[in-house]
């Protein structure tokens, strides 16, 4: 590479750092390249190129059953084997419990509650739950409806990593089974995971092509010149005008990527010079919810449910569901129907599904109104743990914004 002649007195000039002609003479910046690392022996690498590894190379695709990863297009799923015979929902089971009687809570349960509430507050007095006198207490109860639908779903890509010292799984080994004939152990039921595995007697080994088989490419941070801006003064030798101490005034440093070697340790073949390919199967179990709480007709808001669980009513586990059909809350019933629907016709023809729950849970709540030193207020209690949601406490110190 020609670099330009300045001159014993002229100073370097470098496109995007200003150099200031009084300022004293360092290093030439940008230096001339190591012929040692001029491209043709350690190339440079694009930005692009240093990130994950996933187009096979031109040598390691044909794998049959799996030519379509070849394209970039291609997003590596899967479709899952035909359902198993039977795989329908079986006949609506029985409940276990046919009382869906709501119980409310009583005034001594409405009282504890509010001084628990109070006492876990650093600015809330006791006095008001202590001392209250209940007028009312209005029963909002209402129902959680969850349908939960635990799917499994493949993707395969092919993954280009750094060689290892274990032995090469080659297709001379035998043919490579399919996504699906690849037995993997599922999770707990219903909870998410994500694993990654090798697709048996895909894998094969190669000379890396970023670096020619070399393990090195031009450095990336300085492309080859040893030193990069100084970021103390952004390149320009001074700072708060006068000489930046960091650089001596040349706006460039010394490059600690490189060591001022010009060169890196390759990260598509973490400098071995030879890297193998294979296709990765990605198994997904993920637990679809779908939930659903009627209208309590109270301004109590209905995500504070989520901090809460309620009383079990009705459970029903099997492969596949069937919708309730004589739960006494109209609109449960529905919400069944269509949920049941929708994630039947959303996962049959894209994931595997490996079993379904459906509940229904009793979410307690109750409107408790109070009076104290002439001050009517009231609070809300809701779920099995009997918390509190108040905007109107009658006492709390002038710290609290009310």
């Amino acid at each position: 590479m020609d670099v330009p002649n300045y001159g014993p007195s002229a100073p370097p000039f470098q496109p995007g750092y200003p150099m200031n002609p009084a300022m004293p003479l360092g290093p030439p910046y940008p230096p001339a390249m190591n012929p040692a690392v001029a491209p043709g022996y350690y190339p440079t690498v694009t930005t692009d190129a240093l990130g994950p590894h996933v187009a096979p190379y031109p040598q390691f695709t044909g794998i049959p059953g799996y030519e379509g990863l070849a394209g970039d297009s291609n997003d590596g799923k899967f479709l899952p084997p035909p359902p198993a015979f039977g795989q329908e929902p079986s006949n609506v089971p029985d409940p276990t419990n046919k009382d869906w009687t709501i119980p409310s809570i009583n005034n001594e349960t409405a009282k504890q509650a509010l001084l628990d509430y109070a006492n876990a507050q650093c600015c809330y007095g006791s006095s008001p739950a202590e001392e209250m006198e209940i007028t009312q207490l209005r029963p909002y109860n209402t129902y959680r409806y969850r349908l939960e639908t635990f799917t499994e779903s493949r993707s395969c890509e092919w993954v280009t990593k750094p060689v290892t010292g274990d032995a090469i799984d080659s297709p001379e080994k035998g043919p490579a089974p399919q996504p699906w004939e690849i037995q993997v152990k599922p999770p707990s039921l219903f909870h998410d995971e994500t694993r990654k595995l090798p697709v048996p007697h895909t894998t094969s080994k190669k000379s890396c092509q970023e670096c020619n088989g070399k393990g090195k490419i031009i450095c990336q941070k300085c492309n080859g010149n040893s030193r990069v801006k100084c970021n103390d003064c952004n390149g320009s030798g001074k700072r708060s005008g006068e000489e930046c101490m960091n650089c001596s005034g040349t706006g460039s440093v010394g490059c600690k990527t490189c060591n001022q070697t010009n060169v890196q340790t390759c990260p598509a073949c973490a400098g071995k010079g030879q890297v193998m390919n294979f296709i990765e199967l990605t198994v997904t179990w993920k637990n679809n919810l779908y939930e659903f709480i009627p209208d309590h007709h109270s301004e109590f808001p209905t995500e504070l449910f989520q901090k809460v669980t309620g009383e079990k009513l009705y459970a029903d586990e099997q492969l596949l569901v069937p919708p309730i059909m004589n739960f006494p809350e109209p609109s449960i019933n529905q919400t069944s129907q269509t949920a049941v629907q929708q994630h039947y016709s959303k996962f049959i023809s894209t994931c595997r599904i490996l079993k379904q729950r459906q509940t229904i849970e009793l979410l307690p709540l109750s409107q408790v109104e109070y009076s104290w030193k002439g001050n009517n207020c009231s609070y809300f209690v809701y779920g099995r743990e009997n918390k509190v949601e108040t905007k109107d406490y009658p006492s709390t110190c002038c710290c609290v914004i009310q």
